[in-house]
């Protein structure tokens, strides 16, 4: 008996199954199941933004970063190994160094 007619059926889906796969692999957006854990840096770790300001908490930082906000200054609160710092894009950091003069401690 000739059992090629169930068997190849079955090679074509075992292959379209392990293609599917690899591509969902390859072409997956790296969501992982385990979360990183996250790493601090110095201030010049962070790429292109800039260290405005250096809070003294969190609190004093996120008021920073709301009368800047408010201002349109585009801003980050950051923790690095040297404490809280206020970072603004390069083309912003002298207008928020302007306005961070109006928002005294």
């Amino acid at each position: 008996m000739d059992r090629s007619y169930l068997l190849t059926p079955l090679v074509g889906c075992a292959v379209m199954v392990v293609i599917a796969l690899l591509l969902r692999w390859a072409f997956g957006r790296g969501h992982s199941l385990v979360q990183r854990v996250p790493k601090q840096g110095t201030e010049d770790d962070y790429g292109l933004l800039v260290a405005v300001a250096a809070p003294s908490d969190t609190t004093h930082g996120r008021r920073l970063c709301r009368a800047l906000t408010a201002d349109g200054i585009r801003c980050t609160l950051v923790e690095t190994t040297d404490g809280l710092r206020v970072m603004v894009w390069p083309p912003d950091e002298e207008a928020a160094r302007l306005a961070l003069t109006r928002y005294p401690d």
